[in-house]
């Protein structure tokens, strides 16, 4: 039995307690209580019990059915024979419609309720950045990505199959425990030479051949729960590992890296294959006893009932009847242990979920926890006593404090590892470790850049106008912007659906970041080293090409290269334990500065 997963985090033991279902009602009331759907997703489930009631109903009018058919059978009775086969017709062809009924309506059910949490996930994932603070510092979270699309598609599906059954087990129960009760008044035994009767003994048997039933079922069927757990997250993993091989297919050519992936792949595949193994070990030990269970089931009612069938105290009819009520009975009493293997998948489903959601939670509160940036809009961007810390509590900057006004530009210099790129992320307020002020444009009027700009999937087109721009903007404006930024190749290609990321090198990929500047028109633009991949003429046309277009635009740029300091007017220069200084002259050749520091204490 697992106690822990591979990253260390504890897991609860996988029971079917009041944790778990605690965990259910988290993730399905919302839907039910809360959610914009909630009359359509009750409408719903009220004609799928509606549905559900209605086969029970027809159910029983079989079951009773049973007796009359095979009354006549007994006594050739041909004219009762074929008014009976008239009115099975008529019931059967009712039953299928309600089955096809309740599917098209669970699978319906399904459908929004999985649209719905979806969406729900999604904003919690996309809000304040969690989605990058998950990787960033809760990074025990593996494959998020399977937890949107594949769980909770899972869960939908199974809590509506599950409870269905559930349902249909209990109304099962309650329309044919009473008539098998009353069917068990005739079922006679004898006993030292005499006849006796034991009140409600097909309903004992049934009962107790359930919970025999159950029992083993649990004891056997149990670490099905971890193993489907393990299952899902190895597969999850081997995916990736693929799907990082072709995100970086370039890099790992250029190092000849196949033999190393080959034997990442194998290892992880190999984990794929033991558990799956340890699973189908398990699953048939479980499809064993089912077996068993289920064909012995079949004869039991006949076993109990046949002293008095051939004591001729009941006809074939009778007999025939109480396999069928016995059946329903004894069915719905064990749904459960039936349905062990489908829970123990969804039992590991709602786990990864609830782990999911628990670190969610983590971030949300790591975001709010503690001292804090404060943030506020603004038409310049002004530092007021910015301290910054590591997770670990050490110092990256301390009492930062600074103004850019527009046309301004500022260069932030510094060892690597110093803290620059993390200076940015602080002020686009994605590092939650530190305190001070920070006023800067709000939305659209700030762009941040980093070093390897993100190019969404879709046309070029697209890539171009990511994130904010203008979809009506004309092609004529974005051809134009390519031959600035020094693209005209891609001009025919505009609309052209390609990996992009791939296709463009980083160099022609900083170009096309910079075209996104000129389109978007910022007031203020943070540059990440954003020019890291060029060489040094084309950096000196794409600066002075924001300087002619955008001579309002403030510009904060993080870099290494000595060339840079020409193309901005102040610099910012970050040193070991949270030290830093600021250059109160012009640079040579540079125009007079326009960087306003603020004292600390201001």
């Amino acid at each position: 039995m697992r106690t822990a997963d591979t990253h260390g985090a504890p897991l609860r033991p996988p029971r079917f307690g009041r944790a778990f279902f605690r965990d259910v009602w988290r993730l399905a009331g919302p839907y039910f209580i809360a959610s914009e759907d909630r009359w359509r997703a009750r409408g719903l489930f009220a004609l799928i019990l509606a549905t559900t009631a209605g086969l029970v109903y027809i159910n029983l009018r079989i079951t009773t059915w049973y007796n009359a058919f095979y009354d006549a059978l007994q006594h050739y009775d041909s004219s009762h024979y074929w008014g009976l086969l008239g009115e099975f017709a008529l019931l059967a062809c009712a039953a299928i419609a309600l089955g096809v009924y309740q599917t098209y309506l669970s699978q319906l059910l399904d459908l929004r309720w999985r649209r719905w949490l979806t969406g729900s996930f999604l904003t919690r994932y996309l809000s304040a950045r969690t989605y990058y603070h998950l990787e960033l510092f809760r990074r025990t979270q593996d494959n998020p990505d399977q937890r949107i699309a594949d769980d909770l598609s899972a869960f939908a599906q199974s809590a509506t199959a599950l409870f269905t059954g559930l349902l249909s087990a209990a109304t099962n129960l309650m329309v044919f425990i009473g008539l098998l009760w009353v069917l068990s008044a005739k079922v006679v035994f004898s006993w030292g030479g005499t006849e006796r009767h034991v009140p409600g003994l097909l309903v004992w048997v049934a009962l107790s051949y359930a919970a025999v039933w159950t029992w083993v079922a649990a004891r056997v069927a149990n670490p099905l729960i971890g193993l489907n757990y393990d299952q899902q997250r190895l597969q999850a993993d081997f995916r990736y590992a693929l799907m990082r091989l072709r995100e970086n297919s370039e890099a790992v050519a250029l190092y000849r890296g196949e033999a190393k992936e080959r034997t990442t792949f194998d290892r992880r595949f190999d984990r794929v294959y033991d558990n799956y193994a340890r699973l189908i070990l398990r699953q048939k030990r479980f499809n064993w006893l089912s077996a068993y269970f289920n064909q012995f089931a079949v004869i039991l009612p006949f076993l109990v009932a046949a002293s008095a069938y051939f004591a001729r105290a009941v006809q074939l009819g009778f007999l025939m009847q109480v396999s069928s009520a016995f059946g329903n009975v004894q069915g719905a009493f064990a749904y459960l242990a039936q349905s062990y293997d489908s829970l123990a998948q969804w039992h590991a489903v709602v786990d990864r979920l609830r782990g999911f959601v628990a670190l969610i939670e983590e971030v949300e509160a790591l975001q709010v926890a503690g001292p804090r940036v404060r943030r506020e809009g603004a038409g310049v961007l002004r530092v007021r006593n910015l301290t910054l810390r590591r997770p670990t509590g050490a110092i990256l900057v301390d009492a930062l404090s600074l103004q850019v006004r527009p046309g301004d530009s500022l260069l932030i210099t510094g060892p690597s590892g110093i803290g620059k790129s993390t200076l940015l992320r602080a002020l686009a307020g994605l590092w939650p470790f530190g305190e001070g002020e920070v006023a800067l444009p709000t939305g659209e009027a700030c762009l941040f850049v980093p070093q390897r700009p993100y190019l969404p999937l879709g046309r070029l087109r697209e890539a171009l106008l990511y994130p904010s721009g203008d979809p009506q903007t004309p092609a004529a404006r974005l051809q134009a912007l390519l031959e600035q930024v020094g693209l005209p190749a891609l001009v025919p290609q505009l609309d052209a659906l390609e990996p992009w990321g791939h296709v463009l090198s980083l160099g022609e990929q900083q170009r096309l970041a910079f075209a996104r500047i000129l389109l978007q028109r910022p007031d203020v633009v943070f540059l990440d080293e954003a020019t890291s991949a060029l060489d040094e003429p084309s950096e000196r046309a794409l600066y002075a090409r924001l300087a002619q277009a955008l001579p309002h635009m403030a510009i904060v740029s993080v870099g290494h290269r000595s060339t840079l300091q020409e193309f901005h007017s102040r610099r910012l220069h970050l040193r070991p334990n949270g030290e830093w200084w600021s250059d109160e002259e012009p640079l040579p050749d540079n125009p007079p500065p326009r960087l306003a520091l603020i004292p600390p204490d201001a």
